[in-house]
Formats: C-alpha cells, sequence, structure tokens
C-alpha cells in the first residue's frame, strides 16, 4: 500500500502545471492622461507664472516709495472673504530702473516688468490707511499725490482657469470634431477620435438583411454557379466536408464596370444566412500612417467573432496593387503596409477557418501576384458582358417594373445592343420608360426603346443646334462615306442607320452598325473595317478637295488599331510574329524593342493607313454616284436606314448575316438599333485593340 502511495505521489509530480489566465485589470483610459497635462499646467502656472507681488508694512511704502513720489497710483480691492484690505502699489515708468527696486522682484514677480504692482499692502480697516494716505502727503506738492482706486480682483483660481483651462478645452474641443469628421461620424467610445483604426465594414446580419437574391441576378449564370456553391458551404459544411473538401477562403470576381459584379455579391448577401461585412478598398486609404493596417485587423477581428462569415471588400486594386511599383524612394508606402496585412490576415500563421473573402475589380492586372495566388484568393471567377441569350435575361428582370406595350420582345432588344452590359441595359430600360412618360404615353413600345438605345449610345439628340448650310454638307457626305465603304466591303458591319441629326457634346452626326458578335478577328476584317472608318476623311477629299477636323476620332482609332495590328497581334511581316503588349506595365517607360524597331513599327503604321486610305478612296471613286445620292437622301431626310440604302445603293452584294439576323428570326429587320458610337468628337478614344469600328460619328 505504502508503494503505491508513492506511485501515485510521483505520478502526480509529473503532471505540469496549467499556467492560469492573466487577470485583466481595468482598461486604460486615454482621458487620464489629458487630466494629468491640464493639472500640470495650472501648477506650473501657479509656480512660475503667478501675478502675486510682495507684501510691505505701511512705513516702508511710506519712506521708500511714497515720500520720493515714485508712486504712479494704487489700487484697492476687498478679498473674498471680507477681512482684508489689500493696496497695489505702482510705479511710475521712469523709477523702475532705480536699483532699491531690484529687492522687489523676484522669480514669481514677472508682472513688473509688464507695468504691473510691484508690491501690495494689506490692512484689517481701510479708513484707517487712507487716513494715513492723506496725513502722509500734506507736505508734498499736489502733483506727487496718489489716492487709492477701488477695484475688483478675480480669485487666482478663477484667473488660472480662464487663461490655461479654457484654451486648453478650446483645442480639445476643435481636435475632436476633426477626429470625428476623419474616424466618420459618432458612436463608439471616445467619440470616434480613438476609433480612426476601426473598420468602417458595414454589417449584414439577420437584422439588416438584405433582400436581393440570386434571382435578381440575370445573364451570370457560371458565376452565380461559383458562388452559390460558396453559399451552399456555408449552410451545409458536411456536404462538402464529407469528402475531404474544402471550401476556397476566397474568390475574386472580375470584369469590366457594370457587368454586376456588386449586384452579385448583394446577392450573395441576401442568400447566405450568415454575417456579411461590405467595404470598400478605399475604406483602408486614409492620410495617417498605420490606419490602413490597423482597419484590416480590426476588420478580420470582428469577423473571427462572427465566423462562419462572409467579408466583402469592392475595388481591391485600391489597396491590393502589385508592390514595389511607383513608390517613393525611402518614403512609407502606406498602402504596401495595408496590403501586407491584408495577405497575413488571409494566409497566414494566425489564421482562423471560417471566413470567406469576397472581392471585386475590374483592374485584375494590377493586382500583387501574391494576393491572386491559391490560398488567398483560390477562385478567379470571370464576370463578362453577357452574350445574347444573357442580355435577354437582364433585359427580362429589368422590363418587370416597368408597364410595356405587348409588342416589346426582350429577345429583339437583346439582339439590337451587342457589347452592353448589365448596368446599360438597365439605363436603357430606365430611359425607355421616361421618354414614353414625355410623350404621355400609357405604356412603353419599342419605338421608346429604340430610342433610349440611341440615347444611350449616341447622347442627347440636339435638333435645334444652329449648322451652317456648309458644315451640314460637309457632315452628310462625311457620314455617306462611310456608309458607301461599309456596304461594299465583305467583311464590314452592316448598316443600320445613319443620321446628320446632331447628338451628344460635339457629335454632328453618326452611322450605327450592327456587328456580329465574335471574339476572333482576322487582318481582312479588321482592315475592312479601318477602311470603313476612313471612309468619312476620303468622302470630304474626293468631294471638296479639302479636309475637316471632323475625323479626329476616326484617326485615333485607325492609328491606335494599327499600331495594335503591328506591335500587339503580330500581323506585319516586316516587324514578324511578335507581341509589345504591356498590360502590367513591366517595361515601366523602357520601350522593349530598339530605337531601329521602333523606326520600322512607325514606318509600316504609316505604310498600312496609307494602304488603307488608297483603298477606300479607289472604293468611293468607283461609288462616287452612289455617294452623291446617299448624300443628298441625307440632306433632305437627316436620317437614313437600311432601307433606303437598298434603294439608293441596291442589296448589299454579300450574304453575311447579323447576329440579329440569326438569332430574331433569319431575316433582315429594319430596326434602327446598334451598339456602341465611334465620335469623331473631340475626347473619343477607344481600346487600340477594339478590332472594328461598328459606328461613326461626324463632329464639328
Amino acid at each position: 500500500m505504502e508503494e503505491n502511495k508513492n506511485i501515485k505521489h510521483k505520478q502526480t509530480k509529473r503532471i505540469p502545471n496549467i499556467p492560469k489566465k492573466p487577470i485583466k485589470g481595468p482598461k486604460f483610459n486615454i482621458f487620464w492622461v489629458y487630466a494629468a497635462i491640464i493639472i500640470a499646467l495650472l501648477a506650473v502656472n501657479f509656480m512660475f507664472n503667478s501675478n502675486d507681488v510682495k507684501r510691505i508694512d505701511y512705513n516702508e511704502f511710506e519712506k521708500t516709495m511714497l515720500m520720493p513720489g515714485d508712486v504712479q497710483k494704487l489700487e484697492g480691492y476687498r478679498s473674498s472673504d471680507g477681512e482684508t484690505y489689500t493696496a497695489e502699489i505702482f510705479i511710475k515708468e521712469a523709477k523702475k530702473e532705480d536699483p532699491k527696486y531690484k529687492k522687489y522682484i523676484s522669480n514669481n514677480n514677472l508682472s513688473f516688468s509688464k507695468s504691473g504692482p510691484i508690491a501690495k499692502i494689506v490692512v484689517t480697516d481701510a479708513k484707517s490707511l487712507q487716513d494715513k494716505l492723506a496725513k502722509a502727503q500734506e507736505a508734498l506738492p499736489k502733483e506727487q499725490q496718489v489716492d487709492i482706486t477701488a477695484t475688483s480682483k478675480s480669485s487666482p483660481w478663477l484667473s488660472g482657469f480662464i487663461s490655461i483651462v479654457l484654451p486648453l478645452l478650446l483645442f480639445a474641443g476643435i481636435w475632436i470634431f476633426m477626429m470625428r469628421r476623419m474616424g466618420g461620424g459618432g458612436g463608439g467610445g471616445g467619440g470616434q477620435i480613438f476609433n480612426i483604426g476601426k473598420s468602417k465594414a458595414t454589417l449584414f446580419d439577420k437584422e439588416s438583411q438584405v433582400s436581393i437574391t440570386f434571382n435578381d441576378v440575370a445573364g451570370l449564370e457560371e458565376a452565380k454557379q461559383e458562388v452559390m456553391e460558396i453559399v451552399d458551404f456555408l449552410k451545409n459544411p458536411k456536404k462538402y466536408t464529407n469528402l475531404g473538401g474544402k471550401i476556397p477562403k476566397g474568390a475574386l470576381l472580375v470584369g469590366s464596370p457594370g457587368t454586376g459584379k456588386t449586384l452579385l455579391a448583394k446577392a450573395v448577401a441576401g442568400e447566405a444566412q450568415v454575417p456579411f461585412f461590405s467595404l470598400s478598398g478605399s475604406d483602408f486609404v486614409e492620410m495617417f500612417v498605420g490606419v490602413g493596417a490597423s482597419r484590416v485587423r480590426d476588420l478580420f477581428k470582428q469577423a473571427k467573432e462572427k465566423a462562419p462569415c462572409i467579408i466583402f471588400i469592392d475595388e481591391v486594386d485600391a489597396i491590393g496593387r502589385a508592390r514595389g511599383k511607383n513608390s517613393m524612394m525611402g518614403g512609407n508606402d502606406e498602402r504596401e503596409n495595408t496590403l501586407n496585412q491584408l495577405l497575413v490576415e488571409m494566409d497566414g500563421f494566425g489564421t482562423d477557418s471560417g471566413i470567406i473573402i469576397l472581392a471585386a475589380t475590374n483592374r485584375p492586372d494590377v493586382l500583387d501576384s501574391a494576393l491572386m495566388r491559391p490560398g488567398r484568393f483560390d477562385r478567379q471567377i470571370s464576370i463578362d458582358k453577357p452574350d445574347l441569350n444573357g442580355r435577354e435575361q437582364i433585359f427580362k428582370v429589368h422590363l418587370k417594373p416597368i408597364k410595356t406595350a405587348e409588342v416589346v420582345d426582350a429577345k429583339k432588344l437583346s439582339a439590337q445592343t451587342p457589347g452592353f452590359a448589365g448596368a446599360e441595359i438597365a439605363n436603357v430600360c430606365n430611359e425607355a420608360a421616361l421618354i414614353a412618360a414625355r410623350r404621355n404615353k400609357e405604356f412603353v413600345d419599342m419605338q421608346d426603346f429604340q430610342d433610349a438605345i440611341d440615347r444611350v449610345i449616341g447622347g442627347l439628340e440636339k435638333k435645334n443646334k444652329i449648322i451652317s448650310p456648309e458644315e451640314k454638307k460637309i457632315v452628310a457626305y462625311h457620314e455617306a462615306g462611310h456608309a458607301i465603304a461599309g456596304w461594299f466591303l465583305e467583311h464590314a458591319d452592316p448598316l443600320v442607320k445613319v443620321s446628320i441629326v446632331p447628338r451628344g457634346i460635339a457629335a454632328l452626326g453618326y452611322a450605327q452598325y450592327l456587328p456580329k458578335e465574335q471574339f476572333l478577328y482576322t487582318t481582312e476584317q479588321l482592315t475592312d473595317g479601318m477602311c470603313m472608318t476612313m471612309g468619312g476623311r476620303v468622302a470630304e477629299d474626293i468631294v471638296f478637295g479639302k479636309i475637316s477636323t471632323g475625323a479626329q476620332n476616326d484617326l485615333e482609332r485607325i492609328t491606335k488599331l494599327s499600331y495594335a495590328m503591328v506591335t500587339i497581334y503580330g500581323m506585319n511581316s516586316t516587324i514578324g510574329n511578335v507581341s509589345f503588349h504591356d498590360p502590367q506595365n513591366e517595361y515601366n517607360f523602357n520601350k522593349p524593342y530598339s530605337e531601329k524597331t521602333s523606326e520600322m513599327i512607325d514606318h509600316e503604321v504609316r505604310k498600312l493607313i496609307a494602304e488603307v486610305y488608297e483603298r477606300t478612296k479607289e472604293l468611293l471613286t468607283v461609288n462616287r454616284e452612289g455617294l452623291e445620292k446617299l448624300a443628298q437622301k441625307l440632306l433632305e431626310k437627316e436620317i437614313l436606314f437600311q432601307a433606303d440604302l437598298e434603294e439608293i445603293l441596291g442589296k448589299r452584294p454579300f450574304e453575311n448575316r447579323t447576329t440579329y439576323d440569326e438569332f430574331v428570326n433569319g431575316t433582315g429587320d429594319q430596326t434602327p438599333a446598334a451598339q456602341g458610337l465611334i465620335h469623331d468628337g473631340v475626347g473619343q478614344t477607344t481600346d487600340p485593340s477594339a478590332p472594328a469600328a461598328n459606328t461613326t460619328e461626324e463632329s464639328k
């Protein structure tokens, strides 16, 4: 038994001591520091800047100051308790330098040099002091006699409060106001002064649930499937974990502006029955050093307390740009510090599960590679502009709240709007409703939608704009040149509508084309598109023998497309199959080719544009009669459709059909609608990789 006891005793000794959790004391309050500073300033004020002066008896005053005639005035006041009466002695300025007064100046009496009193007499009876003073001055000349002037003195504590505490309170009030403004308003301890490093994320939970669901998101079926899996994992995690799978830590929504990235995130917030934190990348950016990283830490701290949850960061490129580029030498890059903290929180030693990151950007090329790697953003969900079926579904969503006529067909509208994003489709539907209301209609019909498409593409129609007959004639021949070139080129987009009615800011006319939706373009297609774009400038040259500024945007598009063909697409035999495309700006300001190659590129671009010009000029010269008829018809009617061109020029000599023809009913349609205008106006530019012009405009 004794042996067993010893064994038990030894076993007990081997058990390690479990460390106790440290007992947290009261939280430190920064206001105690401010209180200590104020008290210290008051103490310094009373110790080293006191206005208290030396007290002397009456006999010393009479002998040393009064009888020699040095006294300027006397000020008397009764003490706060009413028991004593004090008379302060002021000396004439000319007598202050007398050596006998040096003994009255001490370290505490700094007021003597500021025309203050040099000493004071304290008595119990004011009348006896006045009697002594009158008796002593009987022998003095009248100009040297002084009397006691009654005055009032505040308490030294009150004067200290006024001189020290009030300025401090004023400064503290201004500081609190500024910090509240920078901290984003009231709420929280300290009124947001010390919450500037707190996260600005908006929390959506059961109490503030978003009403948008996946049913409100149309045209993004593949993207919805990806994010729905994330939502499903949060609702039914065992379905995936039983098979050994793990949900992605992050999903990056990538797409052009207006394609529905934020809308998809709102749908996730509405569908997921978990807390949803929503904020923008710019919410981390602040003028103070370290605030961005602090907000990242606080965001993930809140998320861990609410896990499982979702964090959505919109426009993540505001903090996720690639590090080491365009940073100041030796300076502190606050954005990089914020990004580093975000990288650590997303995939570091202290990372906890149950937090899923959603982010959205339309500039994935500028993001840091460490942010894009698996383990942080495991999935990159591409949200492209919708196709025909996608646009049809989007139209159906936006047509629900609108009172439409029976003839309105979402399928036809989707075919008439190639390249439109979801935001543009929503704008078209809204504009159509406004146009119908302006016309006092009970329902919105197809004509309203067609006018809305023209409004969104080309801008506001300005029929009252005053244009001289000469300018109108130039615009007519310019637009006729575009139409003729597109009509007789096989790979050019079929024309739908040409107009010389001014639209937008500077556009005096435009031509609309309905392009076929495709992803790959051949050299012949690009060249025909350039010839069509050059048609306006060539028509001016042929008809008038001179050119105008109206082709500015045409020339910009042609130049950019020519350089793209030579330097990006490898479509030039002299330069060869090389591409100098630099989307991430890796070369910075240095060209990735020599000066000799640069000269060759310029030469080949000029050669290509010259060939396009000559080819277009030959085409318009052969069809000069049709050019004249079309221009005159434009001057007469101002707006021409495809049927008018067929009447003037005959059937188009090619069988290639538009996407609209193939999708709707397999036949040509004379409906005046198309995608995107190419403005000839100043400042209207497009992507150099854009394959071909589908609409052109003449500017003033």
